[in-house]
């Protein structure tokens, strides 16, 4: 969550010639609600399984970039299924660098909504502690505190992808 998934996928994906997908912005699209109100109607157990039903769906498809919700590798076995169906980066960003971007966007953000910034530094950081060992199954990993993440991200894709 702030780390740039959304823009750097989009980044990317043009940049290869791919198809870009954000899997909340296809559940949206799909069932017609923010994820936030589907997290306020339905709960997070419901939304977990929205995702993974998504997750199997997008998994199949070819030529795409997709970013996922932060939360969406952490359930289940979904990092092995992403893991298998093709690279898999975690953009590696600071607690502090990610409540600067939080900060700085117009997303409302389910798990952080109505918290001070010290509360979203807090929120951050343990989810951060929660997550990471599944972050570190993704198969590359790029560190957005060592700088610019596209140049890093480009040099990963042109590494992998000799053909290109």
């Amino acid at each position: 969550m702030g780390s740039g998934k959304t823009t750097y996928g989009r980044l990317l994906a043009k940049a290869e010639g791919l198809e870009f997908i954000d899997t909340d912005l296809f559940i949206e699209n799909r069932f017609h609600q923010t994820v936030g109100k589907i997290f306020e109607l339905k709960g997070e157990a419901f939304f977990r399984q929205l995702e993974r039903q998504i997750l199997e769906e997008v998994a199949a498809y070819e030529d795409v970039v997709i970013a996922t919700g932060g939360g969406m590798p952490c359930y289940g076995d979904n990092i092995d299924l992403m893991n298998g169906a093709g690279m898999t980066i975690y953009l590696d960003t600071p607690a502090s660098m990610l409540l600067k971007h939080l900060q700085e966007s117009h997303v409302d953000r389910p798990l952080l909504h109505g918290k001070s910034p010290e509360e979203m530094l807090t929120t951050i950081t343990e989810m951060l502690m929660q997550r990471r060992p599944f972050y570190q199954k993704a198969r590359y990993r790029v560190n957005a505190a060592e700088g610019e993440v596209m140049p890093q991200l480009q040099a990963l894709v042109s590494k992998l992808s000799p053909m290109k």
